[in-house]
């Protein structure tokens, strides 16, 4: 399961760079002006692990996850807490977001290199700009890394490192923005959840 989570709170940095607060404030305004995301991704790990899937964003802290067989995973975040179901074992399982690095950019108002979110790392080059960001209040939860494609400017990867010292990488593909979503992506039932895996 930890994997999993992993990509949801999951290039590197690289060596860093200066960030300037024009840098900076593309990043917040950016990712404070999402309304809603829809994208396919692929999720790879360095233990040599490798997912595919759908990912439905709607701010404030609406996420939805549906992991492609033959992991057979769905992670459904309806605003209060996030529901984790293994449906191959038929386990469900309740998070937290403040549990959740990932879950920093469901924000409405992302203020990044104040007190809560220090930058630990930058990188930019005329293709790509690349950030990490740590919790600095909260030492329980791990750093991400966040990867922008320059032009047009748009999030197409994240990375995390789960708590057993694996990288997670998720990159982004056939990304739509400010779409309206279906209300129900973002409501788990254990019955719906079974019948879309017999289609």
């Amino acid at each position: 399961m930890k994997k999993f989570i992993a990509g949801l709170l999951c290039f590197c940095a690289g060596t860093a760079h200066a960030q300037t607060v024009a840098d900076l404030s593309k990043i917040e305004n950016y990712l404070n002006n999402i309304k809603t995301l829809e994208a396919s991704f692929v999720q790879m790990a360095s233990n040599g692990t490798t997912s595919e899937g759908k990912l439905y964003i709607e701010k404030p802290s609406k996420i939805r996850m549906e992991y492609a067989p033959p992991a057979d995973i769905l992670i459904v975040g309806n605003g209060d807490y996030v529901v984790f179901n293994d449906k191959e074992l038929d386990q469900i399982t309740n998070i937290d977001y403040e549990d959740i690095p990932a879950t920093m950019i469901l924000a409405n108002d992302i203020k990044i290199g104040d007190e809560n979110l220090k930058v630990t790392d930058f990188y930019k080059d005329a293709g790509l700009t690349s950030v990490t960001l740590e919790y600095a209040k909260d030492k329980n939860v791990g750093p991400i890394t966040l990867v922008f494609s320059n032009n047009p400017f748009a999030l197409k990867q994240w990375k995390i490192i789960d708590p057993q010292s694996v990288e997670v990488t998720l990159s982004l593909y056939d990304v739509i923005q400010d779409k309206p979503l279906d209300e129900g992506l973002f409501k788990f039932s254990k019955e719906k959840s079974r019948s879309r895996r017999r289609r």
